[in-house]
């Protein structure tokens, strides 16, 4: 996966404007508070370098990931129809870009932020995208946690924002921003076992406010992930060569992990079951860990299955599965 060409061209032309030694050192510092502080990045966001570090390095990832969602939104709801979007925690504008190639045609895009220079920047970036909904975006600058209500938009995606908040603050404001979604709530967090755990949270309280949980759960019931693990996905990403030197990475691309939900107004088909790991590859025979709708499940697909074990070698990490019983 890859940034859209305009938007890794606007990256690279602000990127050129700081320089890449003052970059590589705002990047380390982005680094070194999210690891060692446990926080989201963009709470550490203080100066330029660092806004545009944080574009350079984490955009395309968070890019990749809710790519990946939406696509499966959309795969799992084919004949809904997404005319607005409100982008909450917005910060410059990653999950507005990706609705933007998933969901068109959008008429109407509304971005969140309390960072108004994060949004001078989306701003910035938005100004030399191809799609003129999101040129024309209306950005607000508001923290999340003080909003009372919401405008509705047909879908609410929430990415990567929840974290920075004690947990009644992202409950809240999670409940907010379900009643302002017509048609459908989308919510993305780091791929760890805290992030899950609050992403388990949200989706209990979502289920009481009668939430239709689609996806990455084939069911509504409780989670059956056990308290010791947590279910997560990876989305693989294109790494460019301002974007390795900035991490100091020597491989062409990293892989992305992440956790979600993606909720819905009306019923809609889920998965018949997901695949929670990489499917276990044998000489004759393929393992797959599963959640379905009876709770997880492992699963052996043999050679003498032909038609489920062709589909079994193509299968991946994070797909549904339809041959499990």
């Amino acid at each position: 996966m890859q940034l859209p060409t305009q938007l890794k061209r606007a990256i690279e032309q602000q990127s050129d404007r700081i320089g890449l030694k003052q970059l590589v050192q705002a990047a380390t510092e982005l680094s070194d508070n999210y690891r060692f502080r446990q926080g989201a990045t963009t709470r550490f966001i203080a100066t330029e370098a660092h806004r545009i570090a944080y574009a350079a390095t984490r955009m395309p990832a968070t890019y990749a990931a809710v790519l990946a969602v939406l696509r499966e939104a959309k795969r799992l709801l084919p004949d809904e129809s997404f005319a607005s979007l409100l982008d909450l925690g917005a910060g410059p504008g990653t999950a507005s870009w990706a609705a933007c190639e998933v969901f068109a045609p959008l008429q109407k895009i509304t971005l969140i932020e309390r960072d108004r220079e994060l949004i001078r920047l989306g701003q910035t970036f938005a100004a030399q995208a191809s799609d003129e909904v999101l040129q024309r975006a209306e950005w607000l600058a508001q923290d999340l946690s003080q909003v009372i209500s919401f405008a509705q938009h047909d879908v609410v995606i929430c990415s990567y924002a929840l974290g920075e908040l004690s947990l009644s603050q992202a409950r809240q404001v999670v409940q907010t921003a379900w009643q302002a979604a017509g048609k459908a709530l989308v919510i993305l967090e780091p791929g760890t076992m805290k992030g899950f755990a609050l992403l388990r949270q949200l989706r209990a309280d979502l289920l009481v406010a009668n939430g239709n949980i689609i996806a990455p759960c084939p069911h509504q019931q409780t989670c059956p992930m056990p308290e010791a693990d947590w279910c997560h996905f990876a989305a693989r990403v294109e790494r460019s060569a301002m974007h390795r030197k900035l991490k100091g990475g020597a491989l062409g691309y990293e892989d992305e992990k992440y956790a979600y939900l993606v909720v819905t107004k009306s019923p809609a088909d889920s998965a018949t079951a997901r695949i929670l790991r990489h499917p276990k590859q044998h000489s004759g025979f393929i393992q797959f860990q599963l959640c379905t709708k009876e709770g997880l499940q492992e699963v052996t697909v043999t050679r003498r299955d032909k038609e489920a074990f062709k589909q079994a070698r193509k299968a991946n990490w994070g797909e549904a599965w339809s041959n499990h019983s």
